[in-house]
Order: C-alpha cells, then structure tokens, then sequence
C-alpha cells in the first residue's frame, strides 16, 4: 500500500468512527426516552443553552430536530469544538434539521427573574418556536418547567446525544455572534474576546468604565460596587 493509500485508509477508519460515534449518540437518547416513557418518539428535539455564567449579555437556548438518518459528523458538545468547527457545523445544522431556533432572554430579564428561570424560559421560547412541533424533548442536565411535552434530562448530555450537541452549538455560536456585535457597541470591554465571561480583562474593565446596558447587575456586583 503506497503512502497515499495508507493516508485514504486513515481517512476512511476515521469517517467510520465519528458515523459510529453519531449512531451510537443517537441511540442513547433515543433509549433514554423508551425508558422513560415506554415508547418510541418519532420527532426528537435536543435542547441546550449557552450563556448562563457570563456578566453580560443574554442566555441563549437552542432547539433542534434533526432527521433520522441525518449523519452530520463530528457534532459534539459545543465547549470541546473550536470556533471554526463550531462555525462550520452551526451552518450544516441548519441547512440538515428538520427544525432548529434559538431563543434569546435578556440581561434585564436575568436580573428580573434570575438566571435559571430566565433558562427555562428560553428554553421554552425555542422550543415553541419550532414547526414541526417535536414528539419529545431531551435537554441537558435539567427538566424544563412548564413543558408540556414529554422530556427527558440527561446529565452531560450534549456530550451523549446527538440532538442535545446540535442544540449546544446552534445556542453556543448564535451567542457568540450577538457577543461580538456588542464588541463594536461597547468596544471598552472586549467582548468579542470574552463573551461576557468574568475574565480578569473584563472585570478590570467593569471597575474602570462601570456596567453598559447589557451587564447582568445581579452578577457584577459581586466585583464592583454599581450603587
């Protein structure tokens, strides 16, 4: 076998591994709600967020649905992705799902019903802005509120299902998109570096120039005194 032929083969081992993995991330949450409910579900929606430890800007929730036999390779939960692989599977995501949204819930929310339920209700939010309607839901870690649908929490589980990981990057990306537009709003703070992450440039920042409107009050003023 000429060098060549041996790095095709490589390539090919590889595709085989990440379909496997795929499946395999398929079955799980597809098993874990036949346990639960006793029954299969024809439309899944994974369901995600992004955002919930930053000092600025929104949480995020994803939601998506992807077909069945849809092999979108090297999906995985968004915080081991780097940027461009999060960017090129962000696009292919949404050009695959069967239905995807992103719902976003403000700073001012945050700070107004804190920040686990401002999750809940972006989660919420994505979730009801899906057609089709899914079946069932399966999210990570937590149980939505208020859903009425049937779901299913799943710890780490956009590192174990298919769907939750596509939901975590579509949420993780969509963020990051809005972040770095309110970069060139409030360039003072560098938020297309951070994210609105506590970071030490963005905390030493906070202290020098105070909170712009879409700090989160309820958490900076754990670092500076905002009166």
């Amino acid at each position: 076998m000429t060098k060549k032929e041996e790095a095709a083969a490589k390539r090919e081992e590889k595709r085989r591994l990440e379909i496997k993995i795929i499946q395999d991330m398929r079955s799980f949450e597809e098993q874990a709600l036949q346990e639960t409910f006793g029954k299969d579900f024809a439309l899944i929606c994974g369901v995600d967020e992004a955002g919930r430890g930053p000092l600025a800007g929104p949480v995020a929730a994803g939601a998506c649905i992807l077909p069945k036999d849809t092999e979108i390779l090297y999906i995985n939960d968004s915080k081991k992705l780097s940027p461009k692989k999060r960017e090129e599977l962000f696009a292919k995501i949404k050009e695959k799902a069967l239905a995807w949204n992103v719902a976003l819930v403000s700073a001012e929310r945050i700070d107004e019903i804190n920040i686990l339920q401002a999750t809940y209700e972006a989660m919420r939010q994505a979730i009801a802005g899906l057609t089709p309607s899914p079946d069932a839901v399966v999210v990570d870690a937590v149980t939505i509120p208020e859903l009425s649908l049937p779901q299913r929490g799943i710890v780490k589980g956009d590192a174990k299902c298919y769907s939750i990981a596509a939901a975590s990057i579509l949420a993780k990306v969509t963020r990051d998109h809005l972040m770095e537009e309110y970069d060139a709003r409030y360039p003072e703070y560098g938020f297309v570096k951070h994210k609105g992450y506590g970071t030490k440039e963005h905390i030493e920042a906070l202290k020098k120039y105070g909170p712009c409107p879409i700090h989160r009050k309820s958490f900076i003023g754990h670092f500076i005194d905002i009166g």
